[in-house]
């Protein structure tokens, strides 16, 4: 409904008087995005900073009537650089909020600066299990996933499936090892047995060793996790040798979110589990992927989603204290509380701070990753080694 000119400025008016003083007069929260702008990961970045400030943008640039300030450094996937890059938002910028980043590993350094500055961080991608395990703090939360909880929910659908022997493929990083593990664990206990483990250095793309044993072993399935620009290259070269129409491929949902377009025809018919799924319809997820592309021009994906409901988590925050910082134990409280209405349907945080959430069966179908079933209802991470 369209409200008359005069009745929207009333309307602005009452809103404004109903906020505490505190939040009318104090400046605005700086929020310090730290993101890969450069590198494999960049475009993931990209995604994930345009979904947060979409949802600032529709609540008319302001969370709880306080403005928002961003400061922005390029992690460029790196963590050697990692410390050093997160203090460059904590003791230069002094931001109040970080929301970083897309590296595992560089959000594990993240976490554990945050920690020792007591700063909010909330992860709107990077999936190390540790973050909310045994490093969980009351003051990290993530609007994204455990590496854990893609791998599992795969390794679920492929024993489903009936297949009894799996091969893993991956980086040699802390993402790709947790998700593998996850897989691992819930293809076993269905019944499977994983013959063997095959990685590479990241973000090494030279593949073609590792796909010359997988079609010597003949496993019945193949896992899969890579992610951005090393996603892109493991998939048409897995095409490229013959092996997808011999031996079926399951992944994570980052082998095809974001890459599907500069995957072409090798990544059609790829099953994934993930989060959430292009076509899931449901009325948020409708309006938000209509939002998205008005504003920019370009379909959302999984990235822009965790970004705009990081935003939603510090707003929940932010609305629960009515603007005021000061009050940030009863922020956090409420954010740890809060029912996030997102894209990919609502969800809640564990007690680690991670996101209890539907796993999806996606399956590529031309530019999407369409929604097939539940893969596994309302999945937590099992956080182990969190004392929260």
């Amino acid at each position: 409904m369209k409200f008359p000119t005069h009745l929207a400025l009333v309307a602005a008016c009452v809103a404004s008087l109903a906020l505490p003083a505190a939040a009318q007069t104090a400046g605005p929260i700086k929020v310090g995005l730290m993101l890969p702008a450069t590198g494999t990961f960049a475009a993931l970045g990209d995604m994930i900073e345009k979904g947060f400030k979409l949802h600032v943008q529709e609540q008319g640039g302001k969370l709880a009537g306080r403005e928002i300030q961003y400061f922005r450094v390029d992690d460029e996937s790196d963590p050697s650089k990692a410390t050093d890059n997160v203090n460059k938002l904590i003791k230069r910028d002094q931001v109040d909020v970080l929301v970083g980043t897309v590296h595992s590993g560089v959000a594990l350094a993240m976490a554990k600066a945050a920690k020792e500055s007591n700063t909010l961080l909330i992860v709107p991608n990077a999936g190390a299990d540790a973050i909310t395990g045994p490093m969980c703090g009351p003051n990290i939360v993530r609007s994204s996933f455990s590496n854990w909880q893609p791998g599992y929910s795969t390794g679920v659908v492929a024993a489903q499936k009936g297949y009894k022997r799996a091969m893993t493929i991956t980086w040699n990083y802390a993402a790709g090892l947790e998700t593998v593990k996850g897989f691992t664990e819930a293809f076993e206990k269905g019944g499977g047995k994983v013959i063997k483990d095959l990685s590479l250095p990241f973000p090494g793309v030279e593949f073609q060793a590792l796909l010359t044993e997988i079609a010597a072993q003949k496993p019945d399935v193949v896992f899969a996790f890579f992610a951005g620009g090393g996603a892109v290259k493991f998939v048409k070269d897995y095409d490229a040798a013959g092996l997808k129409k011999a031996v079926p491929l399951f992944g994570s949902g980052f082998l095809t979110d974001g890459t599907l377009e500069a995957q072409g025809a090798s990544a059609q018919g790829l099953f994934t589990t993930l989060h959430y799924a292009d076509s899931l319809d449901i009325p948020k997820n409708n309006a938000f992927r209509k939002s998205f592309a008005l504003t920019y021009k370009q379909n959302a994906d999984v990235y822009a989603v965790q970004g705009y409901d990081a935003a939603q988590l510090l707003a929940a925050g932010l609305n629960a204290v009515k603007g005021d910082m000061g009050k940030r134990d009863a922020m956090l409280a409420a954010m740890r509380k809060a029912t996030v209405d997102s894209p990919r349907g609502k969800f809640t945080l564990s007690a680690g701070g991670n996101p209890v959430q539907d796993m999806y069966l996606r399956e590529a179908k031309g530019p999407n990753n369409e929604y097939r079933a539940v893969a596994v209802k309302a999945l937590a991470d099992p956080a182990r080694g969190c004392k929260l």
